[in-house]
């Protein structure tokens, strides 16, 4: 049996910024004989390793899609387990943050959410700011669209205050409202579970980030396939349209 590869040559190139659309808990439980919430726990510990394992290619930024704002159309039940399970990763981590040097943040509309997990996103990015690791974000009630038509919102107040003029608008100033405003648009966006779509996940800053899509489940992915997906990446001509 041919040895997993489980690093790659120093001549790879890393993206510095890799996104990822976690997909594909519910269909890993399923093939499983397993309720949903067992998958997305088993999801929740990939996030984990991911972190590690993308820290030790030389990734410096690592983005997940965890909960979209058209999430809350699951059943109230799916949706409740995953709160219960975002409180607790919250909590684990803080702990993996401060081990780890990991900087964490959040984006998307978190207004939404309960006011002990607002607090706990809070205390983790506040805690984890000065760290110097990984910058490891979670999309939490994320949309592009919604994160859009926030940004769009702010540009006009700050325009009716005499903050900024149309004439100021240009590609870099929108660029500075969005949620992802002091971080470089992902090099590699990867989605799992054979889907071939966005969903809906950073639209504007992956206007130019190079699409991997794979059939394997996200429970199931690991450095071996993170790996693979990097090789992928090494082999695409990145023009930007010259």
């Amino acid at each position: 049996m041919a040895k997993k590869k489980t690093e790659l040559s120093e001549d790879k190139k890393i993206p510095e910024h890799v996104a990822i659309i976690m997909d594909g808990n519910g269909r890993w439980a399923k093939k499983r004989f397993l309720p949903r919430s067992a998958g997305h726990s088993a999801g929740s510990r990939t996030v984990e390793q991911i972190c590690d394992d993308a820290w030790s290619l030389g990734i410096k930024y690592l983005t997940v899609y965890a909960f979209s704002t058209e999430n809350w159309k699951r059943p109230e039940s799916e949706v409740a387990t995953l709160m219960d399970l975002l409180r607790k990763y919250m909590k684990n981590c803080l702990e993996r943050s401060r081990k780890n040097n990991m900087r964490v943040r959040v984006i998307g509309d978190i207004t939404r959410l309960d006011e002990d997990l607002r607090e706990s996103i809070k205390e983790l990015t506040h805690e984890s700011s000065a760290n110097t690791g990984l910058c490891f974000t979670v999309a939490l009630n994320y949309g592009g669209r919604d994160e859009i038509v926030r940004a769009v919102r702010k540009i006009l107040e700050d325009r009716d205050t005499g903050k900024i003029t149309a004439a100021d608008i240009s590609e870099d100033v929108i660029s500075g409202y969005l949620d992802t405003s002091d971080m470089p648009d992902p090099d590699l966006v990867i989605r799992t579970s054979g889907e071939i779509r966005l969903s809906n996940f950073l639209p504007w800053q992956s206007a130019y980030s190079e699409l991997y899509f794979t059939d394997v489940l996200w429970p199931d992915f690991d450095k071996k396939e993170l790996i693979k997906a990097i090789e992928w990446y090494n082999g695409r001509d990145r023009r930007y349209g010259g």
